[in-house]
């Protein structure tokens, strides 16, 4: 009798799933309200929706439920991210307060590499303001 092959493990399962997700969004996000360069780019009103999305779109793109798309449609993330400045300090802001979240994941080496060249790479395709 021939075993059945498994399927390949998504990064999504490889790192604890949803769990691991919004466990990272909300570490990110209690970095971002003590920020005084990127809280203002934020509803006041809506930190918890913005949590939200964040979560559901890490989700959906690491191989998660697509639950994002579902409730909101394509990602189109620069054209979400247009109406806000973002040039580098913006980035390195964002991207300072994610690289504390990753490290508090505890992830393994490798995971969080990975994670993490994504994670630069997406601040960096939402600068729109280079020159700021």
């Amino acid at each position: 009798m021939s075993a059945i092959p498994e399927e390949p493990q998504t990064f999504y399962d490889a790192v604890g799933g949803e769990e691991t997700f919004r466990l990272l969004v909300h570490r990110f996000y209690q970095g971002v309200v003590k920020d005084p360069l990127l809280l203002p780019l934020y509803p006041e009103d809506d930190l918890t929706g913005a949590e939200d999305r964040l979560s559901l779109f890490l989700i959906q793109y690491w191989g998660g439920p697509n639950t994002y798309s579902a409730q909101r449609g394509h990602p189109r993330l620069r054209m979400r991210h247009n109406p806000f400045v973002i040039g580098p300090a913006e980035r390195d802001a964002w991207l300072k307060h994610m690289h504390d979240a990753v490290v508090s994941l505890e992830l393994p080496d490798e995971l969080e590499k990975r994670l993490w060249d994504y994670l630069v790479y997406a601040a960096q395709s939402m600068v729109n303001a280079p020159d700021a």
